[in-house]
Formats: structure tokens, sequence, C-alpha cells
């Protein structure tokens, strides 16, 4: 196995060396981005939205080689969550991003970022999307998956959570029975925030009896609560076995997540608040947070978001692999990413795909055993599946879906 292992690194270094010296760069001839809206198999409970289906922006990167590469970007409930929209992702790639990456190497992606860098502010979404999709380029270049372009993976299988937000006890049970059942959760995160303290610390406390010793049961706020409020429900939370706090106030208000941490008797997760390398030193040095909940696009791509796990390391924070509720090709572009970290302690978010009607891959991914199986093909390790992708297009003549601005009554 392991000559194996080391021919493929000697033929990946032969191809690069044969691309950087041989054929001179390799040009990007074409940036393609699509919307693809998808349903979703119940309403999806947050703090800020409700969702009812979920919008993908798909970019292909088509270079003169003839390899494609393949990235995505997904927000939650459009603007609600941040200030990029699927829609305005594919604006500024069009616009903005696409004139700078035609003059890059392909199969150079740091270089093409950095250049990406200087001239666009911001973002963190739409490079998100760009890197993976030259990542997946050059890992099918070279013959190597995109974790071992990032360092080499620790681990082929990633423990998944399931999150239950659909607001009603008896059906969030009976939700957790049949995943624990089947053996595909064994860990549950809780959306709260829209109701009053007590009937949200109520509803965990139902759901945790039920559940017992079986699962973790963990919150997610969405920064739902002032200070005052986090405090009360922290302290109520702890009280009824919940092993997990994320969130709990704004994004902006380090400082009161700090006095947070430093009070609570159960871990307190920093997320929104995460936008990248220098949030996490700010938070890390300031001790605001026990948790990072790691997200590629949040942190403005898959080198950043290993920048962001490295600044918690050296700082002994606990490390939770979170999502954006990507679908298939986010999903495994997170997974390489974290697959690649020495402790991930609190395990990951990775079923934004299971949480959508349609599957937009040919071959599925694999979970089983509570458990994610990160793919070990060349680039993400993943085709997309053409038929249906073609079918969910936004701009397609089959489209079915209705794409109304997100109503009133959805949004807090």
């Amino acid at each position: 196995m392991k000559s194996i292992f080391l021919l493929r690194w000697i033929a990946a270094y032969d191809i690069a060396i044969l691309i950087r010296y041989g054929r001179g760069m390799v040009t990007i001839t074409r940036i393609e981005t699509i919307l693809v809206d998808v349903p979703t198999i119940r309403p999806h409970v947050l703090a800020m939205a409700t969702m009812h289906r979920q919008t993908l922006c798909i970019v292909r990167i088509h270079c003169g080689d003839g390899v494609t590469g393949v990235g995505e970007a997904t927000t939650i409930g459009g603007l609600s969550y941040g200030p990029e929209s699927p829609e305005g992702i594919k604006l500024v790639i069009d616009s903005y991003f696409a004139p700078i990456l035609e003059s890059c190497d392909a199969a150079r992606p740091a270089e093409a970022m950095a250049r990406l860098g200087r001239h666009i502010v911001g973002n963190h979404f739409a490079k998100c999307a760009i890197e993976t999709a030259l990542l997946d380029a050059q890992g099918k270049r070279v013959g190597l998956p995109v974790s071992e372009l990032l360092g080499g993976r620790r681990r082929d299988r990633l423990p998944v959570l399931w999150t239950l937000a659909s607001g009603d006890t008896d059906k969030d049970i009976a939700e957790a029975e049949r995943m624990i059942a089947t053996r595909r959760h064994n860990a549950f995160k809780l959306k709260i925030g829209k109701r009053p303290v007590a009937e949200d610390v109520a509803h965990v406390g139902a759901i945790k009896k039920a559940l017992g010793d079986r699962a973790s049961v963990r919150v997610d706020v969405n920064m739902a609560w002032s200070e005052t409020t986090a405090r009360t429900g922290i302290d109520m939370l702890a009280d009824i076995g919940c092993d997990l706090v994320e969130q709990p106030i704004i994004r902006h208000n380090r400082a009161g997540m700090a006095r947070l941490a430093a009070r609570a008797r159960i871990p307190i997760m920093a997320d929104e608040a995460l936008t990248g390398p220098a949030a996490a030193y700010d938070y890390a040095s300031h001790a605001a947070a026990d948790v990072f909940a790691v997200k590629i696009e949040q942190s403005g791509g898959l080198f950043a978001a290993k920048e962001v796990q490295a600044i918690a390391a050296a700082a002994g924070i606990a490390l939770y692999g979170g999502t954006m509720l990507e679908a298939a090709v986010g999903t495994v572009a997170s997974a390489h990413v974290f697959a690649t970290f020495a402790q991930i302690d609190f395990g990951t978010e990775l079923f934004g795909p299971l949480l959508l009607t349609e599957e937009i891959l040919e071959e599925p991914l694999v979970y089983e055993d509570f458990t994610l199986l990160v793919p070990d093909g060349p680039g993400l390790g993943v085709s997309l599946d053409e038929d249906r992708i073609a079918h969910f297009r936004r701009d397609a003549a089959s489209a079915t879906i209705s794409i109304p601005s997100l109503p009133s009554s959805q949004a807090v």
C-alpha cells in the first residue's frame, strides 16, 4: 500500500513538472456559474429564517488542458444569515472574478487566489467556490484527492450530527429515534432562539430526556439572545444536560462572548463571529470561545479554514466542522479540509445533502455508522449528475420551483 501511495506522489510530481515546464501555463478558458434550486425534505427552522429550499451557486472552471473543476457557494436563507447570497455570488464571479482569472494559471491555485485577494475585498463565499473548483481541477490533473493537496488527510471518516429543526418536540424526538436506529446520527443540534427561553429549554430538555445517554444534544441560538438572556439560558441548558451552546449572542460582541465563556458550565462555540483567520485570532487571543465552528465558506476558502484550525490548535480551542448547509459539492470540499485536522473534538455538521429532496451527484455520498465517508478519488472525488443539475437549474425550461423573495413571515 505504501509503495502504491509513493508511486502516486511521484506521478503527481512528474505531471506537475510537465505542466509547469513542458506545456507552460494552464489557461482558464471559461468560468461557468449557475443557480440551482433544490427543495428541502421539511421546513428547516432557524432563528433568522425558515428554509423550504436551498439555492446553490454551482461553479465550473474549464481549463485549457481539458480539465474542469467544480465548486459550490451556498448561503442560508438568501441574505438573512450574512452579506452574501447565491444570486450575488453569481453576479460577482461573472462580473469581477472572471476577468481577473482569465490571466491566471489554473495549475497554480494559490497564486490565482492571491491575485483575487489583491483585487477583490471580502466575498468569502464566492472566493471559496472558486478555490474549490481550482483545487478540484488540480487534484484531477495530478491524480490526488483535495485532502492531499491540503497537507494530507488523517482520517477517512468524519462523525456527522443532524439538526432537529422542525420546532415540534414530538416530531424532533421521533426523527432523532429514526436516526439512531438506522445508525445515521447519534449527535443532534437543535435550532432555538425564536421562542421564549423557558419554552426553548423545555423543548431541548424533553428531547434530551427521551434520548438519554444514547445521543449528544447541542443547541444553536444563531445570535438570537442578548447577553443577559444568554446567561440565564446557558445555566438552564447546563441543568438539563445540553453539551454545547453555539453563538448565543450577536457576532460583534466578542467581549460578551468572552464573559459568557468564562462563567459557563458547558462549552460555548463561536460560529457567525468566525469570518476568517483574523477573526479567529481575535477570538482566541481574548478567550471568547471554548470551541470554533470552522466553515470553509465563512473562512474565505479551504486554505483559510486550515488557518482557522491552526489558530485554534495553538490556543487550545476545540474544533467542530461546520456547514452553511451546502449541497454535495460544498460538503465534500469541507470534508476534505476536516479530514486533515489533527483533532475534531465535536465532530462535524456535514449533513447538508441529506436535507435535500434530490441527489445532485452521480454517486451519492456514503453516510453510515454515524459518519460520512470522505471520497478518495482525484480532486473532490465526486461527479455531478448533469441531468439533475439541468432540471433544477433556475433558468431551465423544466424548472418547477417558484423563486419568491424571502417572505416576511419567514424572517425574525
